[in-house]
């Protein structure tokens, strides 16, 4: 089942949309065309993919995309495999995998390369595969304006960055892990199984199949929070007592803060978060270099 976002990006990858099918049919592939109209739809074809037991599904579409199929294979315990052509405005989650824009590449990743088995990590009754995080700047890839990304692609986030750097919140956090509790006040949290988030490096050697997250936590520091942030841009090994860095299985967020979660870049539940890592959940073609870059947990053991 090819599940397609014609809305994500400004590709158009609608008009490519026949010759891709026509080389996946060329390679022996039997497709299904899934075409999403309204938010949670590509939730709806992933739960139907694995009630009939598709062997495969393909994901053309963003970050937002790629999370409503998961979260729809999230639900079954046997899953189809995963290839995916990016096409959203950051991708982060396909440029953490290597795979670029170009569908050309991205087809060939999913034709000739292998799976690797994936983390996802559960944040209370919702799943997300590359972050999740509350506080400043964090509902920016879901307030900014569609048609405005569309036009000007990543640029529109930025716009909408400038608007919010003045109303960065004060957040009380509590923060429950498997070493320990941390307690204060912070203007963002953010709970980390990738490379990039908001088309930024954050951190600096991730592992994608160890059944742990990054957690990185900024303390309040008004009115220079702006400086916490691009120091954490520019050195994202650096952990010190005011950007605060841990690895974890398990994390409990108990919060004061009214604003809502952002997971994978689509807008989350509101209050305490229980988050519990789902270790190598799904499957998923990578390049090679990409496997042994960040899938170093796994023997080769996938056809």
């Amino acid at each position: 089942m090819m599940i397609f976002n014609p809305q994500s990006g400004k590709q158009n990858l609608e008009k490519r949309l026949p010759e891709i099918l026509n080389i996946l049919r060329s390679n022996g592939y039997d497709i299904q065309v899934s075409s999403t109209s309204y938010v949670g739809e590509a939730t709806v074809f992933a739960r139907q993919a694995c009630v009939e037991n598709y062997d495969m599904i393909i994901i053309i579409g963003g970050d937002g995309t790629f999370n409503e199929c998961v979260n729809g294979l999230m639900e079954f315990s046997k899953r189809p495999l995963i290839g995916y052509i990016p096409a959203g405005t950051c991708c982060d989650i396909g440029m953490t995998l290597g795979l670029t824009k170009n569908p050309n590449k991205a087809l060939r990743n999913i034709l000739v390369n292998r799976p690797v088995d994936m983390d996802v990590v559960k944040a209370n009754d919702r799943y997300f595969c590359y972050v999740s995080g509350n506080g400043a700047f964090v509902d920016i890839s879901y307030v900014t304006d569609s048609r405005l990304k569309k036009k000007i692609g990543y640029l529109a986030y930025l716009v909408k960055g400038l608007e919010e750097l003045f109303t960065i919140p004060n957040m009380k956090i509590k923060a429950v892990h498997d070493q320990g509790e941390i307690n204060g006040r912070f203007s963002l949290i953010l709970v980390i199984n990738s490379k990039r988030v908001a088309g930024v490096n954050l951190i600096y050697k991730p592992t994608l199949d160890d059944g742990m997250v990054d957690v990185v936590m900024y303390r309040s520091l008004i009115p220079l929070n702006w400086l916490l942030y691009f120091i954490s841009f520019l050195l994202p090994f650096w952990s010190s007592p005011l950007i605060v860095r841990f690895q974890t299985s398990t994390l409990r967020v108990v919060s004061n803060t009214r604003s809502r979660w952002n997971l994978d870049g689509e807008c989350g539940g509101l209050g305490n978060q229980n988050f519990q890592v789902c270790k190598q959940a799904i499957q998923i073609i990578v390049p090679p270099k990409i496997k042994k870059k960040y899938f170093r947990n796994q023997e080769e053991t996938h056809d």
